[in-house]
């Protein structure tokens, strides 16, 4: 790529550097390149910081830890639980019987049940008692034994005419983890352009960068640079997972995963690019490091909205539509609704449609507000300056 040169002209005057820039033998370098080179320097600069090394990795081990965890701890992993001693006196017999968790251990009368029990032969005796609602009447030592109690306990046989293959808790798991991934990226490399872009205006490096490259080119460079990062993160996450799933015997869940995942990256670019353009926007209404609050927290709502989103409404079909057309929680909640068959063949187009309209609206509103507040330094540029251009 061709080396860029300064021009000599004051960048205050021309915010936008309307001549573009120069090549060493004097060409005008194209928008797309200046983009490009921007680009190239916000991936460089950040994957060779120890910080974005370390966090990545930790989130990567994190990821591949639970699931490889919840497939040893969860409660379909494991031996079966071994069966419980009790100590049984007449009719009683029968109804330890029908529970396969317990081993019925004969007693002759209720007080030799009561001499098992003290003598830790078994952990409890179960007798006959007619006055009781269930028919039986449990003698511990010290404490109501909940494995025997529970294993006494009538439950009613159950029916399903139209069979699931997921639960209430695998919807929870999958919404929470699609929100996870979506918030955690955008938070980090939002927050990485926020830093960046008031640290160049801080120390007057943002006059040195205008005078080689557009200020839309700048915007657009710093835009397309965490995106790349961002999608690059998402797919080391994904890649991890389903490395774990793999690895645990769970590769049914992970057929089930194919084809929302790849909803979901294509979901996630979109939405990626509008919350970069709403954080690079703001970004260049600020040019101190501690008025960075004010426009980072407004995007940082707009982020965790999808992830609290899908953890409180995963089970509301209504509720998860809806989101599904909403720009800010459509990255998350359509890949969910695929996931679990609750969306039509044409309702992610349509989404698609919607998000990436917005998306180009808030990126050209976003790109008339980093042009118009870039140079401006001092105290906060107010939103509706920005936009109208004033000085």
């Amino acid at each position: 790529m061709s080396n860029l040169t300064t021009d000599p002209r004051p960048t205050a005057a021309r915010p936008d550097n309307p001549s573009g820039p120069t090549a060493d033998d004097g060409a005008p370098v194209s928008a797309w390149n200046a983009t490009k080179l921007v680009a190239e320097r916000e991936i460089s600069t950040q994957v060779r910081t120890k910080s974005f090394v370390i966090s990545t990795i930790i989130t990567l081990v994190l990821i591949l830890g639970g699931i490889i965890a919840s497939s040893i701890f969860g409660p379909s992993a494991g031996d079966e639980p071994e069966p419980v001693d009790v100590a049984v006196v007449g009719d009683a017999s029968e109804i330890v019987a029908g529970a396969a968790t317990l081993t019925p251990v004969p007693a002759d009368d209720v007080e030799a049940a009561q001499e098992l029990v003290r003598s830790g032969e078994v952990e409890a005796a179960v007798v006959a008692d007619a006055d009781a609602p269930s028919g039986v009447r449990v003698i511990a030592l010290e404490e109501a034994p909940a494995d025997v109690v529970q294993a006494l306990s009538v439950s009613p046989e159950v029916e399903i005419l139209e069979p699931s293959d997921t639960s209430d808790n695998l919807r929870f798991l999958i919404g929470a983890a699609f929100g996870f991934v979506f918030m955690i990226t955008a938070i980090g490399s939002g927050a990485m352009i926020v830093q960046n872009t008031v640290q160049e205006k801080q120390s007057r490096v943002v006059e040195i960068l205008l005078a080689a490259v557009p200020a839309r080119s700048l915007m657009a460079g710093k835009v397309l640079g965490n995106s790349v990062i961002g999608v690059g993160n998402a797919a080391a996450m994904a890649a991890v997972a389903a490395l774990g799933l793999a690895v645990t015997g769970q590769g049914a869940l992970l057929d089930l995963l194919s084809a929302p995942l790849i909803w979901f990256v294509i979901f996630f670019l979109f939405g990626f690019v509008l919350i970069a353009g709403i954080f690079a926007g703001g970004a260049s209404l600020v040019s101190r490091q501690e008025d960075t609050g004010s426009v980072m927290t407004p995007a940082m709502m707009l982020i965790m909205l999808p992830y609290f989103g899908v953890v409180f409404l995963s089970d509301n079909p209504v509720g998860m539509a809806v989101m599904s057309y909403v720009p800010f929680t459509a990255p998350v909640a359509m890949p969910v609704r695929l996931f679990f068959g609750e969306a039509a063949w044409w309702e992610p187009l349509v989404s698609l449609g919607v998000l990436a309209l917005a998306t180009f609206v808030v990126i050209t509103l976003a790109s008339k507000i980093y042009t118009n507040s870039l140079l401006r330094m001092g105290s906060r540029v107010p939103l509706r300056e920005a936009l109208r251009g004033g000085a």
